[in-house]
């Protein structure tokens, strides 16, 4: 018989795993931590101190009490939102779409499968430089609209002037950057390949046997989706939706290109304060830690909404 070689202990893997944990991700928190009570200096770099301005400033601003400023926090308002509606909107069209898809032959979801996690080997730069072409004004949609005279017609409707409240639209033609629309839109579909790789096992497991019988028993093909499949991946999508904005929540590229300079987010502010004119790395480093400390509590509180049992 052949020797057997002896299993690596427990204790040695769990150990590694907290190494691991410690190293990559605990330690450069720690540090980023640290700095945030930096203090800038002036014409130069910044030294080590435990000073509060920077929280301070990002809450009411640097010259409170004289005067009081939310910039930062509406930055980070706007990165709580941005994230959010482009993670719910990526899921609630991804979950149809993997639900038909898993109805199919596995030789027809493998191949739908492969073409999804090639697309993953695009970078976000890539991506958002093809919806800078799509929406620009001289060669993408805009250019589209007025050439097939649906610009004219836009205006003959009244329609042109709703989507100038909307901030899609000049006097003349369409407009969709910079505009809220073409961030979420961009954002969502920088995601959609993730929500569908991560909604497809939960979806494939489900029993067709439990499909049929509410259909047998005179349910429409609807209220089987609401009564009996969305409640069985509940959990999934919910997971999903988390995971996508915390990813969201980072996205500097497709704001920068899209985004009004009124409505960036707080990963933009970061930037400029770490690698901008000001060189400010502890303001940037606050920053940060603000924003990491918002995305934790948004997944705690859905990791609370996922376990109790009524979704409450």
């Amino acid at each position: 018989m052949r020797a057997t070689q002896p299993a690596i202990p427990f204790t040695v893997a769990r150990l590694f795993q907290k190494f691991v944990v410690l190293v990559l991700a605990v330690v450069p928190f720690l540090l980023v931590f640290a700095i945030s009570f930096g203090e800038k200096i002036e014409g130069a770099a910044w030294v080590w101190s435990f000073e509060l301005s920077n929280y301070k400033r990002f809450f009411v601003g640097a010259d409170y009490p004289n005067s009081v400023s939310f910039l930062y926090l509406k930055y980070l308002w706007y990165s709580i939102y941005y994230a959010l509606i482009a993670s719910i909107l990526a899921v609630a069209t991804a979950f149809p779409f993997v639900y038909l898809m898993t109805r199919l032959s596995r030789r027809v979801q493998t191949i739908w499968l492969v073409f999804f996690l090639c697309s993953l080997t695009f970078s976000e730069v890539f991506i958002v430089m093809g919806w800078d072409i799509l929406m620009s004004n001289r060669s993408g949609l805009p250019m589209l609209f007025k050439e097939s005279g649906l610009t004219d017609w836009l205006k003959q409707t009244g329609g042109l002037d709703i989507m100038r409240d909307w901030g899609l639209a000049t006097p003349r033609n369409v407009r969709f950057k910079p505009s809220e629309f073409a961030t979420i839109l961009t954002m969502t579909y920088l995601v959609w390949p993730y929500a569908v790789i991560l909604l497809y096992p939960p979806v494939s497991k489900i029993n067709n046997e439990i499909i049929e019988a509410a259909r047998t028993m005179g349910a429409r093909p609807a209220t089987v989706v609401r009564t009996v499949v969305l409640p069985m991946v509940r959990t999934p999508i919910v997971g999903t939706i988390l995971l996508l904005f915390v990813f969201l929540l980072g996205a500097y590229v497709t704001v920068a290109v899209f985004a009004e300079p009124a409505k960036h987010t707080l990963s933009i502010s970061v930037y400029e304060a770490v690698r901008g004119a000001t060189l400010n790395a502890p303001f940037g480093s606050a920053q940060a830690v603000i924003l990491l400390l918002t995305a934790a509590a948004i997944l705690f509180f859905g990791r609370r909404f996922v376990s109790h049992p009524e979704g409450r």
